[in-house]
């Protein structure tokens, strides 16, 4: 593909910020398909506001960046049917951001700055967590005479034992996992490789779900309903559990147990996180232990545990009450 001019298209513009991403900065395609999905929407918005079918790279300006940004303030979620939150306008202007230094730093173009694209302070996330009633609880509400029961068992186990992403979970194969010595290597975001560790109860349970295994298939977790298995799929791939299927089956057992919290798999890697962190774990470790490319990630689990702290100090001084001065 030819070197881009500001006189090029938009469209093409991202297409090959998106090619460029997928093979020199080998990313993952989860990722380069949500960059796709952020970069079409801002063309889209675009060619409405300037109301044009064709946007020049000419046209990317302070002030059509500032337009876009506080439309997006203003735009409606279609599943909240609320305003978009500060954290869901940051992502799209990351993907505006990261595109914007494409286009001056590899192809050269004489544009505005892409640190001129404020992302704005976003609201502080306090990560959900599972208290241990909670997390026993969902650990026994299986039917374990089914082997979906039993596979559900062994998900549940593995997300709280790893931390692992459910992305991460869903592509793991028979092959990746090593029940001798509890750890194996996990491809994650960004296409960083990490080891996780298997607790032994985490390994006891995928032992007894593979023992009602009676198949030659890679996945790790098949599903046992839906649509029937692909003619010639010989590996099982037709069979693998998909990310939605995992986050439903969570969701399921989280109600049988009767948690008020709206559990997902991504709960269980919180609860992970800062039980590691309670436990006295430094940053750094957790943050290999996730697979963050950014120790400020980590951070968002401090707040849990400062709130913990907060609750300890709270309660000592209830406990142990000193008469005030007028009281003396």
């Amino acid at each position: 593909m030819n070197k881009l001019t500001l006189n090029s298209n938009l469209e093409e513009a991202i297409l090959k910020y998106l090619e460029y991403c997928e093979i020199e900065r080998n990313l993952s395609q989860n990722t380069i398909k949500m960059y796709h999905f952020y970069l079409m929407d801002f063309l889209d918005w675009t060619k409405s506001f300037l109301k044009k079918e064709e946007i020049l790279l000419s046209a990317i300006d302070y002030d059509l960046i500032k337009k876009y940004r506080l439309e997006l303030n203003r735009r409606i979620s279609y599943k909240s049917n609320q305003e978009f939150k500060r954290s869901t306008q940051k992502t799209f202007l990351v993907a505006l951001r990261s595109f914007l230094k494409f286009l001056v730093v590899e192809e050269d173009l004489e544009l505005m700055s892409p640190d001129q694209i404020i992302l704005g302070k976003a609201e502080e996330r306090i990560p959900k967590v599972l208290n241990d009633d909670q997390l026993k609880k969902l650990f026994e509400v299986q039917d374990l005479n089914k082997r979906s029961g039993m596979r559900d068992r062994a998900i549940l186990e593995t997300l709280f034992s790893t931390g692992l992403r459910v992305s991460e979970l869903v592509m793991l194969d028979i092959g990746d996992i090593n029940l001798n010595t509890g750890e194996f290597s996990v491809l994650g975001k960004g296409r960083k490789v990490r080891i996780v560790y298997l607790s032994p109860s985490a390994r006891e349970w995928l032992k007894r779900y593979l023992a009602t295994r009676h198949d030659s298939f890679s996945p790790l977790f098949l599903r046992y309903s839906g649509k029937r298995m692909i003619p010639d799929d010989f590996e099982g791939e037709s069979l693998r559990l998909t990310v939605r299927s995992v986050q439903r089956l969570v969701k399921k057992y989280a109600t049988r147990a009767g948690i008020a919290i709206d559990a997902t798999p991504h709960t269980l890697r919180h609860t992970f996180a800062t039980g590691l962190l309670k436990e006295g774990a430094d940053l750094r470790s957790v943050q290999e232990l996730l697979g963050h490319s950014n120790v400020s990630t980590t951070q968002i689990y401090t707040h849990v545990t400062n709130r913990q702290l907060k609750e300890v100090h709270k309660k000592f001084h209830k406990d142990v009450e000193t008469p005030l001065p007028d009281q003396q």
